[in-house]
């Protein structure tokens, strides 16, 4: 990774510095090693997917304010870059919806200014019909946006949004934010058996992309724990079958390997470890062990997709056990 202006790299050796808004970095099936920016407090979001891996939303709102104080992010951000600074991409995205936070922007800016790695806003569009939310958005190298409905109906069942969030009106910021966005625009569609995984289905929300013409566009499903019981994963199979509805190609995001990455492997080891002593839920996991709950759900996930863990129904999230 190289530099800009008067950061300079330092070796720190083996020791991992804790922050309280970084996060990582974590494997990423789409960007590789991937430094998370966290901007909102856990679960701050417009949206409460059903398939949240994160579960569901505790606070759902559209107000923005200046969650986290910027000034501290970007304090920690410079401190990642001298001492660390390794990493494929950096990542707004964590526990809730960033661009809910007022200055964004900022800390876009100032890696822009700072760093050559490069910056992804992982969005779930609902506020870019905003002009100053397009405007901050707008400095990312790469915005990924969402959209897995094609109609109201099945965008209420799916994204339970706020009050104030229609799709039309969303898919309206998705159009002006292609025509100011000088960058990469990538749309995950998520697909979920049974609700939204019909040929109908698809080809609906291929129709509301195409007016936004997205660069990429990548197909996903409930591969990791979802927010609610009743989601289930699509085959790959079947998945196969939406790719050429799309323009450009869809791709199925493909299942990360952590196994190549050393510190992914011995985190792994020590949830299974863990979760062999006892059951845990996923917020349980992150609070021993200092580990952001993005990444113990990407660890837990790949745990419980290998049938190395099984997840158990408890109140309202999961209990995590193995053998």
């Amino acid at each position: 990774m190289k530099l800009k202006g008067s950061l300079t790299k330092s070796n720190q050796g083996n020791t991992v510095k804790k922050y309280n808004y970084l996060f990582g970095p974590v494997p990423s099936r789409r960007f590789g090693r991937s430094l998370g920016v966290d901007l909102t407090p856990y679960k701050t979001c417009s949206f409460d997917c059903v398939f949240c891996q994160l579960g569901r939303t505790t606070v759902k709102t559209t107000k923005r304010k200046e969650y986290i104080p910027v000034h501290e992010v970007i304090e920690e951000l410079g401190d990642w870059l001298e001492s660390s600074g390794e990493a494929d991409y950096i990542s707004l995205a964590g526990s809730g919806e960033p661009t809910l936070h007022s200055r964004f922007g900022e800390v876009i800016e100032f890696v822009r200014n700072t760093s050559d790695i490069p910056v992804v806003l992982l969005t779930n569009g609902s506020l870019l019909k905003y002009a100053d939310v397009r405007a901050a958005a707008s400095k990312a190298n790469i915005v990924k946006v969402s959209l897995s409905a094609g109609n109201q109906a099945l965008f209420e069942t799916i994204n339970r949004p706020a009050a104030n969030i229609a799709l039309d009106i969303l898919v309206e910021g998705l159009q002006h934010f292609r025509k100011e966005f000088a960058g990469e625009l990538w749309l995950e569609v998520f697909v979920i058996w049974g609700i939204n995984s019909t040929p109908k289905d698809l080809s609906r929300i291929s129709e509301l992309a195409a007016t936004f013409k997205p660069d990429r566009i990548q197909l996903n499903t409930a591969v990791r724990p979802p927010a609610e019981g009743f989601v289930h994963p699509v085959p790959k199979e079947q998945l196969e079958q939406f790719v050429d509805v799309f323009t450009p190609n869809a791709e199925i995001i493909a299942e990360f390997s952590s196994n190549a990455i050393p510190s992914a492997t011995a985190n792994e080891d020590t949830i299974l470890a863990m979760l062999q002593r006892r059951p845990c839920t996923a917020t349980e996991i992150s609070d021993v062990l200092g580990l952001h709950i993005n990444e113990v759900s990407k660890y837990v996930g790949k745990l419980e997709r290998t049938n190395q863990i099984h997840a158990a129904a408890g109140e309202s999230t999961p209990y995590y056990t193995a053998p």
